[in-house]
């Protein structure tokens, strides 16, 4: 049997999933399957002791940078923060031209970062935290076509009252992000429609206190949106299709007290069900924003992507019900938009578990059968991987950070809970490995306690509740794991000084490449997780990277810009390797 699995694996190689030749990196995933893998072998494990920066270029925003560039031919393309696009000449750094983006306004859910753009047939296209979605022209920079995605609005803004009854926030707490409608995921482009999703429907309310950044979920049934999904003609911009990650008071789902594989998730069934008939709308405003780029099956069509947590964010005293689609995995036809399955990784969510690492494809062998599988990396801790035609779980991976614990119930007194919101794995796209058979993930260890207290504003709704984290005082670190994509077992694991935030590039050449907060970027052995080589300059690397060739030499690419919400130094530097030339 142990030999059949080796042959089977064997067989798999590259599973279908072309890279082409490696010379470009033309999608956000490096091909539609997202596994960031690149084919190219010049820089390896023998000689990445001799990676130097060949160039660099300064965006002139010193703002948290996420993008994930485009190369095509000799174009290098990358989006800022703020949405401004930037082409330069892949091999040189020469810019080529550049298009700024003007704002509606600078305020915005999420911060002002952007994870990239897509180009397709000449045409570059972007979806900006302003809500707008973009098409440039791929020699000029010149703006072709600019349209409003247009949404409903909040019922009601959140807000900082009623709060201070409930907690100390202290003198100069100030209000830096709260839930409303903007685009930050890199689009995905296929059979000429450019798929974005909305991002900030259950954000929650950020506040910026003397004790460090908190985020509070307000249970007053008033405040919320529905995140979505939506494609979009890529000649014209014409909207084709929308769905919805919440629909309807079919949301409640089954009542699950246990998640798909049997966890129990601590929640009151009986008293949620006394709630539901006052709290019949509550799906009128219940998140599930669409945090992630979709990985795609080109046989089938489907799209893959993973949804965020429901609005409130946290807080379910408004909310009764298994919140469906949040917090889940789901396929949708790339045609129509119907839905074809979901799997929801945690029914009621109150930890803001959202499915934010984009999901990948791959082929594996699971029990001697070949499988085509999509997996997730979890804020929960572990990889998830399902069969992509029927999103049956297949298995859940040994879990990759600590957990402790998990699916407590948030209280008065509080209880510290890891992962945390943080995560897990959080927005970082993992990698794939399909020949070696292994995924690659960024993890993060941020224990925080977790608190539930009434609102105390409206009289005539005593179920009103808000609840809100604070990191807990244990060290925070990271990790980056390797794991078999046949069971799910780590393989090696490689802890960092900082959580993990930014994603990882896997290469032909034997090496992972990823980088810290505090602005190192490194190389490590794909066999051992040792690191082989390291690069340090003064702002976190908080992107993932990427690698193409020109005229036969590698280069690795990188933004380092780090990240004001983690605390990571910002920047505005986009780094470029290479070996020296013999």
């Amino acid at each position: 049997m142990k030999k059949l699995m080796l042959y089977l694996v064997c067989m798999l190689g590259a599973g279908g999933y072309a890279y082409g030749d490696g010379s470009n990196w033309s999608t956000y995933g490096n091909g539609l399957s997202n596994q960031r893998f690149s084919p190219l072998s010049q820089i390896n494990a023998d000689n990445v002791n001799q990676l130097e920066l060949a160039w660099s270029y300064s965006t002139g925003i010193k703002a948290s940078f996420q993008t994930s560039p485009i190369k095509i031919n000799n174009q290098l393309i990358f989006s800022t923060p703020f949405n401004h696009v930037v082409a330069l000449d892949a091999a040189s750094g020469e810019q080529i031209w550049r298009y700024e983006h003007s704002l509606e306004s600078k305020k915005s859910c999420c911060g002002p970062a952007n994870r990239g753009v897509a180009v397709s047939r000449g045409k570059v296209f972007q979806a900006t935290i302003d809500g707008h979605l973009i098409a440039l022209d791929q020699k000029s920079g010149d703006l072709l076509w600019d349209i409003k995605v247009k949404d409903i609005s909040l019922s009601v803004q959140e807000s900082m009252g009623g709060l201070l009854q409930g907690v100390d926030l202290g003198k100069n707490a100030k209000i830096v992000g709260g839930t409303s409608h903007s685009f930050n995921m890199a689009p995905q482009v296929f059979e000429d429609k450019v798929i974005i999703g909305s991002t900030g429907a259950g954000y929650g309310l950020h506040l910026d206190t003397d004790s460090g950044l908190r985020v509070v979920g307000l249970g007053d049934g008033r405040t919320g949106l529905r995140g979505f999904l939506a494609a979009f003609d890529s000649q014209t911009g014409k909207e084709l299709w929308r769905w919805y990650s919440v629909s309807g008071e079919n949301w409640v789902g089954q009542w699950r007290d246990k998640t798909v594989d049997g966890i129990s998730l601590n929640r009151d069934i009986e008293q949620e069900k006394e709630k539901q008939e006052h709290l019949r709308q509550s799906w009128k405003f219940g998140g599930g924003s669409i945090w992630t780029t979709p990985a795609v099956d080109k046989e089938s069509g489907w799209l893959f992507i993973g949804t965020g947590n429901p609005a409130p964010n946290m807080d379910d005293s408004a909310r009764p019900g298994d919140n469906l689609h949040t917090s889940s995995i789901v396929a949708i036809d790339s045609t129509s938009g119907e839905l074809k399955w979901a799997f929801q990784q945690v029914p009621h969510d109150r930890w803001g578990y959202d499915v934010s690492s984009p999901p990948v494809l791959f082929e594996t062998v699971i029990n001697g059968e070949r499988v085509k599988a999509v997996g997730q990396a979890g804020k929960t801790g572990w990889f998830y991987a399902l069969n992509r035609e029927t999103g049956e779980l297949l298995y859940k991976s040994e879990a990759f950070v600590p957990q402790i614990n998990l699916f407590a119930d948030p209280s008065a007194v509080g209880v510290t809970i890891a992962p945390s919101i943080a995560g897990g794995s959080n927005w970082s796209p993992v990698s794939v490995n399909q020949a070696k058979q292994q995924v690659y993930i960024a993890g993060i260890h941020k224990p925080a306690t977790y608190y539930r207290k009434p609102l105390n504003v409206n009289k005539e709704l005593p179920w009103q509740t808000y609840t809100y984290f604070e990191f807990s005082d244990e060290p925070a670190f990271g990790t980056l794991t390797a794991i078999a994509l046949t069971d799910g077992k780590i393989q090696w694991q490689h802890k960092t000084r900082l959580p993990m935030l930014g994603g990882v590039l896997s290469t032909a050449g034997g090496l992972i490449f990823s980088g810290e907060g505090d602005g190192e970027f490194f190389a490590l052995d794909e066999n051992s997780g040792k690191k082989l080589w390291s690069f340090k300059q003064p702002y976190g690397v908080n992107a993932p990277p990427i690698s193409y060739s020109i005229k036969g030499k590698q280069y690795i690419a990188v933004a380092a810009g780090g990240n004001k919400i983690a605390g990571y130094p910002t920047g505005d530097s986009l780094l470029v390797f290479s070996l020296p030339d013999k």
